[in-house]
């Protein structure tokens, strides 16, 4: 498959998947969800895999929706969006958190062990693409934040998987506070497994051990402990639900729009100042 947004290498038993998208900060499209997908559909194609690994540029893993994409107004961009639908962007919110949380039930549920690498910053969905992993390999520069409440957002699909990680108040207060948490804070709550300058020698390490088990392992391991921590289906749909209803809030739009538009940060005034990029 070609991809648009990843890099996708293959390994003895190991499939790296890049973001991306460096333009953009990894910001997550539906072109990109899709992707992911496919590369989580090659992963499971090849007999050999037993690890999946998600990467992002050096100094920046993923920083959640990409807000360009999500306002554009016209059908091509809009399908582009972390939507994933067609016309009115605002309009197709809840088919893009259900997309959003369907690829992290995914990262759950695939019969592959799920890595992600994290060097730099880890924001919004890309704090949740790490939370549903199975494991989280992180460099000491690293951040991790739920800036959403910023822009009168929740981190909706998030916050169940990065509950099931580190508890319900570690989980609480980033969402609350919007501060980013350092690797080492991360680290001591579980939400990162390993700190190391050099993740890839990790990764290395856990291939060649994975290697060693039979096919069906990992996927009987991810199975057998699903119903330990599963979301129930009404809470899948009330977090889908949630999100639709914030991304449809007028004062949300404006503060999204307005970034989008003049880079204007949601706790400024319009034709206020702008915001650094890297936000």
């Amino acid at each position: 498959m070609e991809y648009r947004t990843l890099r996708v290498r293959a390994e003895p038993h190991a499939l790296w998947v890049t973001l991306d998208r460096p333009e953009r900060q990894n910001t997550i499209t539906g072109t990109l969800l899709a992707e992911l997908h496919a590369a989580l559909d090659e992963a499971e194609a090849r007999p050999d895999c037993r690890l999946v690994v998600i990467e992002g540029a050096p100094g920046v893993f993923c920083t959640g929706m990409d807000f360009a994409a999500a306002t554009a107004g016209d059908a091509a961009t809009a399908g582009d969006a972390a939507t994933g639908g067609e016309g009115d962007p605002w309009a197709s919110a809840e088919r893009g958190g259900a997309e959003f949380l369907r690829l992290l039930k995914r990262l759950t549920a695939v019969p592959r062990a799920v890595v992600s690498v994290v060097d730099g910053r880890a924001a919004g969905g890309g704090v949740g693409i790490a939370a549903a992993s199975d494991l989280v390999y992180a460099t000491p520069r690293s951040t991790f934040s739920l800036p959403e409440a910023l822009w009168g957002l929740l981190p909706c699909c998030v916050l169940p998987f990065l509950i099931r990680r580190v508890g319900f108040q570690p989980a609480y207060a980033m969402s609350l506070s919007t501060m980013p948490v350092t690797a080492e804070r991360a680290h001591e709550s579980h939400l990162v497994d390993y700190l190391s300058d050099r993740p890839e020698q990790l990764v290395h390490r856990l291939r060649m051990r994975l290697a060693k088990l039979d096919g069906s392992t990992i996927g009987d391991l991810k199975r057998y402990v699903r119903p330990m921590w599963e979301l129930p289906a009404e809470r899948e749909r009330a977090a889908v639900a949630e999100f639709a209803r914030l991304m449809s809030a007028p004062a949300v739009r404006d503060r999204i729009s307005a970034f989008v538009t003049a880079q204007t940060p949601p706790w400024e005034p319009p034709g206020g100042p702008r915001l650094e990029p890297g936000r």
